[in-house]
C-alpha cells in the first residue's frame, strides 16, 4: 500500500519525510518534561543511536501532563517554561521536538516552537483543538482514542483535512479491554494507513494499564518489545516511545517506558524486520 509522505521541516535544514518507502521515524523522549538535564541526555542519546542506524528521530516530551489519574501525579513543568526547555533542545541540538496540546489556547504558543504537534488521545475527537492545531500549518500528530475504533478515526482525519491540514500522521496506542487494559488489535494500523496518512505505533502506551496501580497508571513493559515487533511486521511508517535513564524512577508512565540503555538492541531488530518484510 502506497501511502502519501508527510515532510517535517527540521531545525537542521534537513527535512524528515515520513511515509512507504521512506526510513522508519521515532518519536521518543520522557514521558513529560522532567528536567532539562534529563531531556538533553535523552535526546543526545536517542539522535545518535537514530542516526547510526539510518532511523529519522523527533525528540518527545509533554510541558502538561493534564490528563494524569491523580490530582497530586506529576505533570511537567508548564506551558511557559516546558516550551523554553524544548525551544533550546530544538535550536542547539537541532533535533525536531513534539509535544501535546491539549487546549486551543495552547495551539499558538506551541507552534512557534515545536515542529509536530500531537493531539492526546483522550482528545482525539475535540473538534475545536483539531481545528485550531489543523490551522496553525504544522504537522499534527493524532492519536487514537482508546473508546474509537480505527475506522473512525477517518473522521478526525477528515476534521483535520477540512480546517486546512495538510501534514496528518494516525498514532495506535491500544484499545479499552475491559478495566485497567488495553490491547492492540493489530488490524487497525493498515485500516488507518487507508486514509491515506502515515501510521505511528506507540509501543508503551499500548502496554499501559489505565489506572492499573489506584492512583496512578501501571504498565507491562515486558511486552513493548513482541509488540513492537508484530506492528513493524504489520507494517507501519514510525514507532512512538516513552524512554527514561531509570524507568522506575520517572514520575511519569514509568512502568511502561522503554529504558534508555536497552533501546538501540530493540530497533536493530525492528530495522531488519522492516527490510524483510519490504523485500
Amino acid at each position: 500500500m502506497s501511502i502519501p509522505s508527510v515532510t517535517i521541516s527540521t531545525p537542521s535544514g534537513t527535512d524528515i519525510t515520513v511515509g512507504s518507502d521512506k526510513p522508519l521515524l521515532l518519536i521518543a523522549g520522557p514521558c513529560a518534561l522532567e528536567s532539562e538535564e534529563l531531556a538533553r541526555e535523552v535526546a543526545g542519546k536517542m539522535q545518535e543511536i537514530c542516526a547510526r542506524l539510518g532511523i529519522s528521530y523527533v525528540f518527545k516530551a509533554s510541558f502538561d501532563k493534564a490528563n494524569r489519574t491523580s490530582l497530586d501525579s506529576y505533570r511537567g513543568p508548564g506551558l511557559d517554561e516546558g516550551l523554553s526547555i524544548l525551544s533550546r533542545i530544538r535550536e542547539e541540538m537541532q533535533v525536531p521536538v513534539i509535544s501535546d496540546v491539549h487546549d486551543v489556547s495552547q495551539v499558538a504558543p506551541a507552534a512557534e516552537v515545536l515542529d509536530i504537534l500531537q493531539i492526546p488521545a483522550f482528545l482525539c475527537r475535540q473538534t475545536d483543538l483539531l481545528v485550531a492545531a489543523a490551522q496553525s500549518g504544522k504537522a499534527v500528530n493524532l492519536k487514537k482514542g482508546q473508546f474509537v475504533s480505527p475506522w473512525d478515526m477517518e473522521n478526525g482525519v477528515n476534521k483535520l483535512r477540512g480546517a486546512g491540514g495538510k501534514k496528518i500522521m494516525l498514532v495506535e496506542r491500544g484499545a479499552c479491554f475491559g478495566y485497567n487494559n488495553l490491547v492492540v488489535d493489530m488490524r487497525s494500523l493498515p485500516v488507518m494507513r487507508g486514509f491515506s496518512c502515515p501510521v505511528i505505533y506507540d509501543a508503551t502506551h499500548s502496554v499501559q494499564l489505565p489506572g492499573g496501580a489506584g492512583g496512578t497508571s501501571s504498565g507491562q513493559r515486558e511486552f513493548i518489545a513482541p509488540l513492537s515487533r508484530a506492528a513493524v511486521a504489520a507494517g507501519i511508517d514510525g514507532l512512538f516511545m516513552e524512554v527514561h535513564p531509570d524507568p522506575d524512577k520517572a514520575l511519569c508512565d514509568g512502568p511502561n517506558s522503554m529504558p534508555l540503555d536497552t533501546i538501540e538492541q530493540l530497533l536493530v531488530q525492528l530495522i531488519r524486520i522492516r527490510e524483510a518484510v519490504a523485500s
